[in-house]
């Protein structure tokens, strides 16, 4: 049993790995600002799942708070850190661009620092496909360069990266990143497209379809997810012992540091996966077709060979059962049952 950090507790994938870490007996410290950038009585509802479970403890407190992160990490002395707290979202960064440098650079720091100062064994953070931006060869390559985001919140996962790669450097602090690619499943974040399409459906109300519908998503099911993640917390990051600094490899490093794509390895087009909702609905979605968004790129698609060989990562769950279990949650969490 180990004690673990996880941050972003409330959200959806730090509620579902706290519950994984949680079933295996570990101890788990989850950290949350609740902060309201979507529906905060969702974020309540998961952490009241949590409350009261053996092995857990909520402590609510930003990232951006450089003393109360301090004070936490040498009070709990953790053993593993797992951080998910970010400021999400694409399009957000187009209106309230602060709140990506006061999250993602000033609280990724405060982690790191906490990391660095307390012996963690091993730190493992939250990048996103997003980091990918103006690539086009697919699939998507951590050997490949990403050094030409399409929006803020990329670039501040990026800069996440660059951050955690320098401390793995200077103090040989093991970290991993995981990109992550459109997690979808109960339990999900009301402002992805799978929750906002059944929202709107059910309500009776059209559906926004953006880039006229030809978008291609590597949706992944949250439980493939969570698998991935606690296989590559339990393997610390190493460096690469054929590491050459005249063909530098962006994946890995002579220090502790990895980065690895964590999808489901078979993008979906959107308009499929609107016709799946539409079938495990048992309605017909009223579409509005627009274009591409500032920000947003029409396709995503993991290459996840190396996550694979590392950890025998391999995604599961087939986009129709993963649409149907959250159409499920959804009818059942609204009581629309």
């Amino acid at each position: 049993m180990a004690k673990i950090l996880v941050t972003g507790v409330a959200g959806f994938i730090g509620f579902h790995l706290a519950q994984r870490l949680l079933d295996r007996g570990d101890e788990v410290v989850g950290l949350d600002n609740l902060n309201d950038y979507y529906d905060v009585s969702l974020k309540q509802a998961r952490l009241d799942q949590l409350q009261g479970r053996v092995g857990f403890r909520f402590v609510q407190l930003d990232l951006a708070d450089r003393e109360g992160m301090a004070a936490l990490f040498a009070a709990e002395g953790f053993a593993r850190v797992v951080n998910l707290a970010a400021q999400a979202g694409v399009r957000y960064s187009l209106i309230n661009p602060h709140a990506y440098v006061d999250s993602n650079l000033v609280g990724f720091m405060n982690i790191l620092e906490g990391c660095r100062h307390n012996a963690v064994e091993h730190l493992v953070y939250a990048s996103s496909s997003s980091v990918y931006g103006a690539n086009t060869r697919m699939p998507f390559s951590v050997h490949d360069n990403v050094d030409h985001p399409v929006s803020l919140y990329a670039a501040s996962k990026k800069a996440n990266e660059l951050m955690a790669h320098t401390y793995a450097h200077l103090y040989g602090l093991p970290v991993t990143g995981l990109r992550f690619f459109t997690v979808y499943g109960p339990w999900g974040r009301p402002d992805m497209a799978l929750f906002l399409f059944t929202r709107a459906i059910l309500a009776g109300k059209p559906i926004d379809v953006f880039n006229f519908g030809k978008m291609r998503r590597d949706f992944t099911y949250i439980d493939d997810i969570v698998e991935g993640v606690v296989r590559t917390l339990d393997q610390t990051a190493t460096a690469n012992p054929d590491w050459d600094g005249f063909r530098p490899d962006p994946g890995s490093s002579s220090a502790p540091s990895r980065l690895y794509n964590i999808g489901n390895n078979n993008p979906v087009e959107l308009m499929d996966l609107i016709a799946t909702l539409e079938q495990a609905l048992g309605r017909t979605a009223e579409k509005n077709l627009l274009p591409l968004q500032p920000g947003d790129v029409p396709a995503t698609y993991a290459d996840v060979e190396d996550l694979t060989r590392a950890v025998g990562f391999k995604p599961a769950t087939p986009i129709e059962e993963g649409v149907r279990r959250f159409v499920e949650w959804y009818r059942e969490f609204y009581g629309l049952v």
